[in-house]
């Protein structure tokens, strides 16, 4: 079993800024990949950014420039810094964790998601 906790959404003024972390723990041998999903009211699920085990990282363009991914894997943590936030990145915010149990076996996880809300 894998548990990811968000953390750090809220309510944010447009230009501001926030900061998501998010948390993976049981049973873990490895993690491949980390990333944040949104979802808007109406919309699907989208890619915001993922990084890999490797450092790599991906962004929609959407935020390229504006949010940064980063992990810390000592504490299985990825983090999304988010800069000059507009009212387009009003959304649900999902971790999402990919790699390996101490099983040998792959996981594939959501967490349970954070809003986050850009308003004046």
């Amino acid at each position: 079993q894998v548990r990811l906790v968000e953390s750090g959404g809220g309510l944010v003024q447009p230009g501001g800024s926030l900061r998501l972390s998010c948390a993976a723990s049981g049973s873990i041998s490895s993690i491949s990949t980390m990333g944040w999903y949104r979802q808007a009211p109406g919309n699907e699920r989208a890619l915001v950014a993922f990084i890999t085990s490797g450092g790599n990282t991906t962004y929609a363009d959407s935020v390229k420039g504006r949010f940064t991914i980063s992990r810390d894997d000592e504490k299985n943590t990825v983090y999304l810094q988010m800069n000059r936030v507009n009212v387009d990145d009003t959304a649900v915010y999902y971790c999402h964790s990919e790699g390996t149990t101490v099983w040998g076996t792959i996981y594939n996880y959501w967490g349970q998601g954070t809003r986050v809300t850009v308003s004046s």
